[in-house]
């Protein structure tokens, strides 16, 4: 479960998933150092298809369907790499009602501490 953490600075609630996106970072080295022909096809197919995403959300002149089709590329070519990666799967926390109600208080009690700073050192 994602333990949330008040920010250095104590104004904000930090919800930590770097050791997450870390391991990704590691099964994805070792898919490429198994495979680094098929991994380098797939990586440059994300790449490409989320260039071209970037530019159809950008453009102006660009029609909402186009922007649709290459958001549905952009998510093909993901998908396709993401199943190169065990731990992807087990990304999304998935909370009990027990859990959620422990997350919940937890965040409260971290946004009233702040709130109840940051509302002490406001001059009245």
């Amino acid at each position: 479960m994602i333990r949330p953490q008040l920010t250095v600075d104590g104004t904000a609630i930090r919800l930590p998933l770097a050791d997450r996106v870390a391991v990704l970072v590691d099964e994805l080295a070792l898919a490429y150092a198994q495979d680094p022909e098929g991994t380098g096809r797939l990586l440059a197919a994300h790449a490409g298809a989320v260039f071209a995403l970037d530019y159809a959300a950008c453009s102006e002149d660009m029609p909402d369907h186009v922007r649709a089709i290459r958001a549905a590329e952009a998510d093909n070519t993901r998908e396709g790499l993401l199943e190169l990666l065990p731990s992807a799967g087990r990304l999304d926390d998935q909370l009990s009602p027990d859990d959620a109600i422990t997350l919940a208080g937890r965040l409260t009690k971290h946004a009233s501490h702040i709130r109840h700073t940051l509302n002490r050192s406001t001059p009245q």
